[in-house]
């Protein structure tokens, strides 16, 4: 566990989350945004204990805007040690050419890598869920077969990026595109996450910090 930082009898960990309206919970209490539940449920770990997450997250925000965000947030040699990225669902909802995500991506990655001590195992991607299977897009009158196509696009390039680098990768779209049509897993706008979705979210991505921290 290098770098891990202790306090008294347990060992603190620094959490960077970085993202859209997926990390900072658009239309959800503080603590039910998928990292907060994340670093709550790390402290049923024995010795471990983590730090309320530092988010750099805002929605509607595309791969640019979360660059331009990181700068702002002026975090300078910040180190972490979990540092998790979702990025791209405004990318793709925008319209935008996909070569911009997947330069942007690229650079997105080395910044998280920089801020995990320059550790790609300290750094866990997380899919795009599927907003087009949601009532949103249906009200909305969106091609949800486009979207999926897209989506599908977008995560194969980031799973590649992040495992070729030695990144973890964290899979939800799948199970998205199931809780989309189940009670109580959207929050009232019918687009995004409620808490309880992202519980499960929180709960895939534990493996991968244990894995993380060795």
């Amino acid at each position: 566990m290098i770098g891990l930082r202790k306090n008294t009898e347990e060992i603190m960990l620094r959490y960077l989350a970085l993202g859209d309206s997926y990390t900072i919970g658009e239309s959800v209490k503080a603590s039910e945004r998928w990292p907060n539940q994340l670093a709550k449920l790390m402290q049923s770990v024995p010795g471990l204990k983590m730090a309320p997450p530092k988010i750099i997250a805002k929605t509607g925000w595309t791969t640019a805007e979360l660059d331009q965000g990181i700068d702002d947030a002026k975090l300078s040699d910040a180190q972490f040690d979990i540092v998790t990225l979702l990025i791209g669902v405004n990318n793709q909802y925008r319209g935008q050419d996909f070569a911009i995500y997947r330069r942007e991506y690229v650079a997105l990655l080395k910044r998280a890598i920089g801020f995990a001590r320059n550790d790609a195992q300290h750094v866990i991607g997380v899919s795009i869920p599927d907003y087009g299977a949601t009532p949103f897009a249906k009200e909305e009158k969106l091609d949800p077969a486009k979207i999926a196509q897209e989506l599908d696009e977008y995560n194969a390039f980031a799973k590649k990026t992040l495992t070729d680098e030695g990144a973890y990768w964290v899979e939800i779209t799948q199970d998205s595109r199931k809780q989309a049509i189940q009670s109580g897993m959207l929050a009232d706008d019918a687009l995004h996450p409620s808490g309880k979705m992202y519980a499960t979210w929180a709960k895939k991505a534990v493996p991968f910090v244990k894995k993380s921290l060795g």
